[in-house]
């Protein structure tokens, strides 16, 4: 008889964590350097747990994130159900180098190019069960096209399908698998001589870094990214993956405390969009002026200065959405006060992902820490 696998939420696993530990609420958050309240909000599941906040309890753990945070979508799926899903992934990623499988018969490459952007279309819709389950078939089958035929189009094709089995991977909670996927999308992009590929390889990682609260390293890939960028064609897809790779950097910066830094990447990343206009889904990233716009804000509001951030956004306009980011005037009956300084800038912040979807990259971006409590 089968039986549904309950998944424990992450309150949960940082309480049992702080117990095993001998350390209480208060411990912990001085260890974690965040406050008390998060943490109690946190382990009674009243609040959620950002990626900043989680790297932080991480780290006073000494575990890894992965740890914390478990695998979100095991709500929907049982254990053995997840287990079918990841398995065969797992398999098609070990036979990059193992040449033609005599017993495949793969597909035209324009079939299997097609095939390859139905599942970024379906990951793009967190369709995660359907991409996942066409996936590993997906990816045996060009592995044997690209290996018999040298076509450009199937290397580029492979290192897409990799690049979807990392987002899988990584929504899924498979880190270890995510990182795997990584490799072998950079082992693909090499077979192709494409640069760009091989920059968003490096940017995805960078994030992964991000994530992980392992700020430095995170920057020193991001950096990597940037000389590689360079080696790409100039064009419009070279400036937009030179321009998303700044945007990460700025965003790791931020949460590293560099301000120059940030306000480098950021000026980058503008001077780029100003030529770019706006990109949307460009080798499945997005990039303009609002997508600089939304991470300076974000940015912004990693460093604490709200100020700045409200400023920007007013500069940038309100997008759609009840909040609004302006006072009302002294002694005038116009509804509600509006949000000011944190709650405000996190407002548009969320309002504008809600309304612009685009304006984040395709696995998203971890949410400023400062803004748990506004999270869309």
């Amino acid at each position: 008889m089968q039986v549904d696998f309950e998944p424990e939420t992450v309150g949960k696993r940082v309480a049992r964590a702080r117990k095993l530990r001998h350390l209480t609420q208060t411990g912990l958050a001085q260890a974690a350097q965040v406050s008390v309240s998060m943490v109690s909000q946190v382990e009674q599941g009243k609040r959620q747990a950002g990626p900043a906040v989680l790297a932080a309890l991480a780290r006073a753990f000494s575990v890894p994130v992965a740890d914390l945070q478990g695998r979100p979508y095991l709500e929907e799926l049982r254990r053995d159900q997840l287990d079918g899903l990841i398995q065969p992934i797992r398999e098609a990623l070990d036979l990059f180098d193992l040449g033609a499988d005599p017993d495949v018969a793969p597909r035209p490459p324009a079939d299997l190019v097609e095939h390859t952007e139905r599942i970024c279309r379906l990951i793009r819709a967190s369709d995660l069960r359907a991409a996942a389950a066409e996936l590993a078939g997906l990816i045996s089958e060009t592995t044997t096209a690209a290996h018999t035929t040298g076509d450009q189009r199937l290397w580029l094709a492979l290192a897409t399908q990799y690049r979807c089995g990392f987002d899988v991977a990584s929504k899924l909670g498979f880190h270890d698998l995510g990182s795997i996927a990584l490799d072998r999308m950079g082992w693909a992009a090499d077979r192709a001589s494409d640069a760009a590929t091989a920059t968003i390889r490096l940017y995805n990682r960078a994030l992964a870094y991000l994530r992980a609260g392992q700020y430095r390293t995170g920057i020193r890939i991001a950096e990597l990214a940037r000389t590689t960028a360079a080696q790409a064609d100039q064009g419009l897809v070279r400036d937009t993956v030179t321009g998303q790779v700044h945007l990460a950097a700025a965003v790791l910066a931020a949460r590293a405390q560099h301000p120059e830094a940030v306000e480098g990447n950021i000026g980058e990343a503008r001077r780029i969009a100003d030529r770019t206009g706006e990109v949307t889904e460009l080798m499945w990233l997005s990039f303009g002026p609002t997508n600089v716009a939304v991470h300076e804000v974000s940015c912004l509001i990693d460093q604490d200065m709200y100020r700045q951030a409200l400023d920007i956004a007013r500069t940038t306009g309100r997008p759609p959405g009840p909040h609004t980011i302006t006072r009302r005037s002294p002694g005038r009956s116009c509804g509600p006060a509006a949000p000011t300084g944190r709650s405000a800038a996190c407002s548009w912040l969320g309002s504008s992902r809600r309304s612009r979807p685009g304006t984040a990259p395709p696995c998203g971006r971890p949410w400023p820490a400062s803004c748990e409590s506004s999270r869309p």
